[in-house]
């Protein structure tokens, strides 16, 4: 008959673990003060968010189809758009260099109103880090030398970055973030900070920046076409004016002239003036069309919540940091104090 499979024995586990409670007391006491002194030296930080709906450019979703598909659990929304960029792909904007980089001149104020700067010079001078990322920046520099300097001193290319700027837009990359809703559409803007008022005022800004984007994508088409029909307006009233003057001043030399070559000279400028006038008219009307569209096409936007200030830090949570640090400890601290016992079992 085979010999039964051990089982482990609770209680007598439960015994040696009791016999060495010395070293949980000691174990705990450790963990608890140097798990609070590493989570204390971590910075707190604030998160601030804004939602916002854009006004939608479906032409299929709306209609007998888009409420065919809809029975059917189909939203056409998300299949059928006029506009190349969808709403889900706002959050790619994030990884665009020239996107996060025209956030650095953003003008922020602290809370205690110590800090007046831009968002750039505040990632660069004011944030507070571990004392351990003091250390190993100081050996990285010891090792490496002095990096290159920024770039904002002159004009700034988004795609030709410093170090120094790379590594601040990729700051900016981790404080924002953004969140689009699939069914509904709205954008949830999420920003973090450690200061709460320049936390509200980066999502703020990251929502206006947005807004902008999206308004000049939706309109810029119509606003080549303005900026066409506008240069043509101006060459045709030019020649309206032209040919107007031309035709006055002959009218008004040969005003008590009898001769045909005369009439037909004054027939001839006033058909060309009148063709100048007409083409003017046209340009201009086709002009009014075009600024037209740009309004037609300019979105609205909803805001659903507003950014607000945050009156309690995000993070990081140190109980909890506390809390599972201890377990952890009380884990390893058991497996390595019965580990003779348990090894039967392996």
């Amino acid at each position: 008959m085979a010999k039964d499979k051990e089982t482990i024995d609770l209680g007598k586990l439960a015994k040696i673990l009791v016999a060495k409670k010395r070293r949980f007391y000691i174990v705990w006491g450790i963990t608890f003060i140097v798990s609070t002194f590493i989570i204390f030296s971590v910075p707190r930080y604030y998160s601030s968010s804004v939602k916002l709906a854009p006004e939608m450019d479906n032409s299929m979703a709306s209609g007998t189809l888009g409420s065919l598909a809809s029975s059917f659990g189909f939203d056409l929304a998300d299949f059928q758009t006029s506009d190349a960029i969808s709403p889900l792909l706002y959050p790619d904007l994030m990884t665009d260099n020239g996107f996060v980089t025209s956030l650095f001149p953003t003008q922020v104020v602290s809370s205690d109103l110590q800090i007046d700067t831009t968002y750039y010079a505040y990632l660069k001078n004011y944030q507070k880090i571990p004392w351990w990322s003091k250390i190993t920046a100081f050996v990285m520099k010891l090792l490496k030398g002095s990096s290159s300097s920024s770039s904002t001193s002159g004009e700034l290319d988004p795609y030709y970055l410093s170090k120094i700027d790379n590594d601040i837009a990729n700051a900016i990359r981790a404080n924002i973030t953004f969140n689009v809703d699939k069914k509904t559409g709205v954008i949830t803007i999420t920003t973090k900070a450690q200061d709460p008022l320049i936390c509200k005022t980066l999502a703020d800004t990251t929502q206006m920046h947005l807004q902008k984007y999206i308004t000049e994508y939706r309109t810029k088409k119509a606003r080549i076409d303005a900026e066409y029909y506008s240069l043509l307006t101006s060459q045709a009233k030019d020649e309206y004016n032209k040919a107007r003057l031309a035709y006055s001043s002959y009218t008004d030399a040969n005003q008590n002239a009898v001769l045909q070559s005369v009439a037909s000279k004054i027939g001839d400028l006033e058909n060309d003036m009148q063709l100048k006038f007409n083409n003017y008219t046209a340009y201009n009307a086709q002009l009014q069309a075009a600024y037209a569209k740009i309004q037609e096409r300019t979105p609205a936007f909803t805001i659903l919540k507003g950014a607000e200030v945050p009156t309690r830090p995000a993070g990081p949570k140190r109980m909890i940091f506390v809390i599972a640090m201890m377990f952890l400890a009380t884990f390893v601290t058991g497996v390595i104090t019965s580990r003779h016992y348990l090894i039967h079992f392996l």
